[in-house]
């Protein structure tokens, strides 16, 4: 039976960079690297960076990071401040930062939860809203 989310592996351009990015400016640690990869962690997921040829989706799909209310607004000021593009405004509950990595893999900072996205949906359901479980 499946326990839990392990690890996220993403192809990157250009090693060096991307340690530098999710490091230095989102604040992972970086546990090891070598010629064509490195290992590092937030909280408890484990990111594998492994030098490739990025294929970043042109759909809704992404990586979305937890921050603290607290911290969403300073955080995110220096994101943007660094030049990091934006790839979509928010529109939805909780206060959101949708951002590209530097090879356009899209991510996110957001400062909801699941309970508090369930909690929003009670007073504005997305059309066609089904429960499954009570919140």
């Amino acid at each position: 039976m499946l326990t839990g989310l392990n690890h996220i592996t993403i192809a990157v351009s250009n090693l060096k960079t991307s340690v530098d990015f999710y490091s230095g400016l989102l604040g992972f640690e970086l546990w090891v690297s070598w010629d064509k990869g490195a290992y590092l962690s937030l909280g408890d997921v484990w990111l594998c960076l492994s030098l490739g040829e990025p294929a970043p989706s042109s759909d809704y799909s992404h990586i979305a990071f937890n921050i603290t209310a607290e911290d969403f607004t300073a955080f995110s000021k220096t994101i943007l401040e660094k030049g990091v593009g934006v790839w979509k405004e928010n529109s939805s509950e909780g206060d959101s930062l949708y951002f590209l990595d530097p090879d356009h893999h899209k991510l996110e900072i957001h400062s909801g939860s699941l309970q508090s996205r369930l909690k929003s949906l009670q007073q504005q359901p997305y059309s066609g809203l089904t429960w499954h479980k009570a919140v």
